[in-house]
């Protein structure tokens, strides 16, 4: 009780209450939006196939790694349940980054406005923060992380951890462990959190160097073990934690013979996904490359120029350019991409008030101008939509719009989709199977029936060159009906028992007639 009264007292902790209760009311809109979005269709099925025993990639297919379809498994496939569980995750991320701004700014008015711009941009539809994607979860984890490592290089910048007291050296390599495991948590829900990790140890790193660094101070260094074998053997358990969880993943999906479907599906498959609008000049990855060059350059000037910068400025600079190149490594302009570039670019707006110097605040300003120009060019934001999101939830709860047009405000075809599930739920009992051509796996979904293929969606038979195995595996269920969206292509291969049942706006089905 003692320790309740004295939070109660604290008036940072009436500020984090105030900002998570006005993203909680930002997102509650999300928890009644009808099943409309296509990646999320495809996690909801996922999550429902795996409950019912099927193993990712082998038996059920998408291109990220495990953890988000756990969390949709753990939510049995239910959308409503999976956007709890994202605002939870987001209370969390709000939480860690108010706490990792007061520790970088140390002042509560500083920390308050970049948390409540953090809050708005997370918890409206601007970028897509109500979509379940795992963009959002992956964001407190890395906060956190991010808190401990900021937190460890004052620790470590004063004291070499191996003359310290065996207190202080177990606190310090227990909490790298935990930076490590959270960064790969974060890691297996998408793997662009590797770079994030990449971040964090340079910062580690370059605020703990020495002005003057040549190799002939390194080799003598590591031999007498000083500065940088201290900085390498802090690091460690860092690194050693980071890999933990993946190494376990690795052996789970080898001992149920699935780890060429993972490692394919998860690492090189997604070779050809991020060339997508990458190449230039004719070069494949072309346009990749330059940013990877762009990337070092900015790190090589930071580097060099390092001693200019103070501790904040140092950290919050490295996570920009990591999550910038983050953000555009595939080049494809999904909003949620942008996600990742919130907490740092909040920090850097964070910089604008502590500096008292005008070159630093020059810098600042230019930073956040072309970050914001970059991203409106590269990501496209509707903002009118993001602003009659919350008419639109208030006039369908108050019952001053029906629920066709509420359903169509977020895609016209959602109303179709439900439709369709309805009629499949009425003209099926448990046994029957279904097949849909198509790009709208929420169908599946919303009637409780999963894919007779490892396939929920068109795209990805044709992306993966498998309409062949598609047919013989369509063929062998034999389902009830066989559902072909009217936006999608004819259906490609041939289905000689079935005949054309219903034709209603939007679809074609087609029934098994032996």
């Amino acid at each position: 009780m003692k320790f309740l009264a004295r939070i109660e007292k604290k008036k940072t902790s009436w500020l984090v209450i105030i900002l998570c209760t006005l993203f909680f009311f930002l997102r509650f809109p999300s928890i009644i939006e009808p099943y409309w979005y296509g990646d999320e269709g495809i996690y909801e099925v996922i999550g429902q196939s795996l409950n019912h025993g099927s193993l990712l990639y082998r038996d059920i297919w998408d291109n990220k790694p495990p953890l988000l379809y756990v969390v949709y498994a753990l939510a049995q496939g239910d959308q409503s349940t999976v956007k709890v569980f994202s605002i939870i995750a987001g209370i969390l991320a709000i939480i860690s980054f108010f706490l990792l701004a007061q520790k970088i700014f140390k002042k509560v008015a500083v920390s308050t406005l970049i948390t409540t711009l953090f809050v708005i941009l997370l918890g409206t539809p601007l970028l897509e923060g109500n979509i379940a994607n795992a963009e959002v979860f992956i964001l407190f984890p890395i906060i956190l992380a991010g808190l401990l490592i900021y937190r460890m290089a004052e620790i470590t910048s004063d004291k070499k951890i191996r003359k310290t007291s065996f207190a202080i050296w177990l606190r310090t390599h227990a909490i790298f462990l935990i930076a490590g495991l959270l960064l790969s948590i974060a890691f297996l829900f998408k793997i662009v959190a590797v770079f994030d990790l990449a971040a964090f140890v340079l910062f580690f790193i370059l605020f703990n160097l020495p002005e003057r660094v040549s190799w002939a101070a390194f080799r003598k260094s590591l031999k007498q073990k000083t500065k940088f074998y201290t900085i390498i053997v802090t690091l460690r358990p860092l690194i050693l934690s980071f890999l933990i969880p993946f190494i376990f993943t690795f052996l789970y999906f080898t001992f149920n013979n699935a780890l060429k479907d993972f490692l394919q599906s998860v690492f090189l498959g997604n070779i050809d996904y991020v060339g997508w609008q990458n190449s230039l000049l004719g070069i494949p990855q072309g346009l990749l490359i330059t940013k990877f060059l762009v990337l070092i350059l900015a790190l090589a000037f930071i580097t060099w120029k390092r001693k200019y910068f103070s501790k904040p400025t140092l950290f919050v600079s490295l996570w920009l350019v990591f999550s910038f190149f983050n953000a555009f490594f595939s080049g494809r302009p999904y909003t949620h991409y942008a996600i990742v570039l919130l907490p740092s670019i909040c920090l850097l707006i964070g910089l604008l008030f502590i500096s008292n110097d005008l070159k630093t605040r020059l810098f600042v300003i230019t930073t956040s101008v072309i970050s914001l120009l970059l991203v409106s060019l590269q990501f496209p934001i509707n903002q009118v939509k993001s602003y009659q999101y919350y008419p639109n939830a208030i006039q369908f709860v108050t019952g001053q719009k029906n629920v066709e047009d509420y359903e169509s405000f977020f895609d016209t075809k959602t109303p179709r989709d439900y439709a369709i599930a309805s009629f499949i739920i009425s003209h099926t009992n448990a046994s029957d199977t279904i097949y849909i051509w198509g790009n709208n796996p929420q169908i599946y979904a919303l009637s409780h029936k999963l894919p007779p293929d490892k396939y929920t969606v068109a795209y990805h038979v044709t992306e993966n060159n498998a309409l062949d195995q598609t047919a013989i595996n369509v063929n062998k269920a034999k389902p009830r009906y066989i559902i072909v969206l009217k936006e999608s292509d004819p259906l490609p291969f041939a289905v000689p028992l079935y005949i054309m049942r219903y034709s209603t706006t939007g679809a074609t089905i087609y029934e098994r007639t032996l």
